[in-house]
């Protein structure tokens, strides 16, 4: 399966430009599935947290029509990430668009860091899993991964990859490559990781094999990170 980590800046509170961004990557990269970077279509800044943010049906609806367009296009699922309004308060959250056109936001944030609990409440325990061809792909964003217990309950409820949407700041480098080679050699899956970029922020997305190799990955430039990966065999770098 051809998996990739897209990065690049996005404008706070601009979902509309972000989603052009996000339809652009996804057709650059060509793969069967793309992560996209934590909180990229509403951009990861206290501004846009603190303004009108899109529920769940908001982005149901034509607002993600550019997005749906490029997943049909290139045959891929695109696990983005946005904060969301919900019922119970404000969440950072996975939204998977599908090859077909359907949309849905089943994963929240569960560990919140930093300034995060000011704005947004934690999701509910417990793995969620993506059925993409068959092979179960765990949800995660950002301090989901340097959670061990995170990953080894997606792992025993039947996860053969991990796909983690995440912003990390300037200094955090290493501990973003150790991080995810550890839940990769951990589990022996291999781990997407996409990290937002742009001004505060140091991109850093890859694809690890199930050893902790990084098979691709970005500095703090606009690109793709893309292998190929053969679920629960050895991988080989594109």
């Amino acid at each position: 399966m051809r998996l990739a980590a897209a990065q690049a800046e996005a404008r706070p509170g601009d979902l509309t430009h972000n989603v052009a961004t996000a339809a652009r990557l996804v057709r650059r990269a060509r793969a069967r599935v793309v992560a996209l970077p934590e909180a990229f279509l509403t951009g990861y800044d206290a501004r846009a947290f603190a303004g009108t943010l899109p529920t769940p049906g908001d982005l149901a609806g034509g607002v993600l029509d550019p997005l749906r367009a490029a997943a049909a296009d290139a045959g891929t699922t695109v696990v983005a990430s946005a904060a969301v309004l919900r019922p119970h308060g404000r969440t950072l959250s996975s939204v998977v668009v599908s090859p077909g056109g359907e949309v849905d936001v089943p994963y929240d944030k569960q560990h919140l860091d930093g300034d995060e609990p000011a704005w947004f409440v934690p999701g509910a325990p417990g793995a969620v899993l993506l059925d993409v061809d068959g092979h179960s792909l765990a949800l995660s964003i950002c301090r989901d991964g340097s959670v061990p217990a995170h990953a080894a309950q997606a792992a025993a409820a039947g996860a053969v990859g991990y796909l983690c949407s995440a912003a990390y700041f300037p200094g955090g480098e290493r501990r973003m490559d150790v991080t995810y080679a550890a839940r990769a050699l951990d589990h022996r899956f291999p781990v997407v990781v996409a990290g937002l970029t742009g001004p505060g922020f140091i991109g850093g997305s890859a694809v690890y094999g199930p050893d902790a190799t990084p098979l691709a990955r970005l500095g703090a430039e606009e690109g793709v990170a893309v292998a190929e990966v053969e679920l629960g065999f050895p991988t080989r770098e594109l």
